[in-house]
C-alpha cells in the first residue's frame, strides 16, 4: 500500500490484509487514517467475526481535493461507518465535524480519544539540547529562532508562514531567524517562492558557521533537539486534526502562533499558550509573530503555561487507559 491510489497496488494490500486477519483471528480490529482504514476496513467488515474501531486522525474532507473527489470520500467512509462498531474522534472539533458538518455518522457512534505522546522528552536536558541547537545552527543567544515542523505539501500552507516571516522581517528591530523543518513535495517551489519574497536563505548541505534569516533544514527526528533550540513554534496549516507538532511545542515550553484550523483551538488555550489567526491572512499571522518577537515577557509566560496544558492531558499512559477502557466495553 502506498500513499496515492493504485488499483493493483491497493488490491493486493487488500488481499495480504484478509490473509493476515483469517490467520490472526481477532475480536477487535483498530484501523487508522483515510486510505489505511478503508482498506483495512474493508478487509475486516469481510472477515465479519471482530468488532470494528477506527481513528480518525484529521481528514480529508476539505482543502485537500476538489468537489467531486472530496465527495466520493465522504460517500465511502459514510458505507464504512455503517459496518463500524466505534470511530474515535481525537478531539471534540473534529467529532462535530464528522457527525454535524459532514455527516459521516451519529454522534453515538463516536468517542473522542485524544492523542497520546511520550512528553517526557521534552523537558529532559532542555538547556543542553538549546545550547546544542543553536551552536549547530549558529543561533546567537539574542536572536529569535522561529520553526514550524511538518511535511512540505500544498495542505501545511507554509506559504503563508514564509509571507509573515518577510512581514515581520520588515516591522521588528530584533534579530530573526526562521527554520523550515521537514521535506515534501513543495521544498523547491516553497526556495523558489522564499526567494521571490527576498529571503535569504541556506539549505540541508549548509557549510559549519554559515547562517541566513532562513534555513530549509530537511527532516530533524529528534524533534526535541529542535523545539530546545526555538523560541517560538509556528504552523500555518489550511487543515488539521490534532496537529502533534503543536502538542510537543507546549511540551517544550514553547509560545505558538498558528492558524484557527481543525483541532487546533482544543489542544491550545487561545492568547495564552497560543496566538491564532484564520488561516490565509498573512499580516495577521504577521502580527501574532512580532508580538512574541517584541516582548519577551509575554513569550516567556505562554511558554510556561504550555506544559502546564498537555503533560497529562496528551501523555501516552492517559491514551492506554482510554482504549482499554473502549476495547472492554466493546467485548463485554
Amino acid at each position: 500500500m502506498q500513499r496515492d491510489i493504485g488499483l493493483s497496488n491497493d488490491r493486493q494490500a487488500y488481499k495480504a490484509i484478509k490473509k493476515i486477519i483469517k490467520e490472526f483471528q481477532p475480536d477487535i480490529i483498530h484501523t487508522h487514517a483515510s486510505k489505511a482504514g478503508a482498506i483495512g476496513r474493508s478487509a475486516g467488515i469481510a472477515y465479519g467475526k471482530a468488532k470494528m474501531v477506527h481513528t480518525f486522525h484529521g481528514h480529508v474532507f476539505h482543502s485537500y481535493f476538489g468537489k467531486v473527489k472530496t465527495s466520493i470520500y465522504q460517500n465511502i467512509e459514510r458505507a464504512l461507518a455503517v459496518k463500524t462498531d466505534k470511530i474515535i474522534a481525537i478531539s471534540q472539533r473534529q467529532k462535530l465535524e464528522l457527525t454535524k458538518r459532514y455527516r459521516i455518522c451519529s454522534a453515538s457512534k463516536v468517542e473522542v480519544i485524544p492523542l497520546g505522546i511520550d512528553l517526557n522528552r521534552f523537558q529532559e536536558d532542555k538547556e543542553a539540547k538549546r545550547k546544542s541547537f543553536r551552536e549547530h545552527y549558529n543561533i546567537d543567544e539574542d536572536e529569535i529562532a522561529i520553526g514550524i515542523v511538518g511535511r512540505l505539501v500544498p495542505i501545511k500552507n507554509h506559504k503563508l508562514f514564509l509571507s509573515a516571516i518577510k512581514l515581520a522581517l520588515n516591522e521588528t528591530n530584533k534579530k530573526v531567524r526562521a527554520f523550515i523543518i521537514g521535506d515534501g513535495e513543495e521544498r523547491d517551489e516553497l526556495m523558489a517562492y522564499a526567494s521571490d519574497l527576498g529571503l535569504k536563505f541556506l539549505d540541508a548541505n549548509f557549510k559549519k558557521g554559515e547562517k541566513s534569516e532562513l534555513h530549509f533544514t530537511s527532516w530533524i527526528t529528534n524533534v526535541d533537539w529542535a523545539n530546545a533550540g526555538l523560541d517560538i513554534i509556528a504552523l500555518s496549516s489550511l487543515n488539521e486534526g490534532t496537529p502533534v507538532s503543536l502538542i510537543e511545542a507546549q511540551a517544550s515550553g514553547k509560545p505558538i502562533v498558528s492558524t484557527k484550523v481543525g483541532g487546533v483551538s482544543n489542544i491550545v488555550i487561545p492568547n495564552e499558550t497560543a496566538l491564532l489567526s484564520p488561516s490565509n491572512e498573512p499580516e495577521l499571522f504577521a502580527k501574532n509573530i512580532i508580538q512574541l518577537i517584541e516582548n519577551d515577557e509575554l513569550r516567556i509566560s505562554m511558554g510556561k503555561k504550555g506544559w502546564e496544558l498537555v503533560h497529562e492531558k496528551y501523555h501516552y499512559n492517559r491514551l492506554i487507559a482510554d482504549m482499554k477502557n473502549l476495547y472492554d466495553s466493546l467485548l463485554q
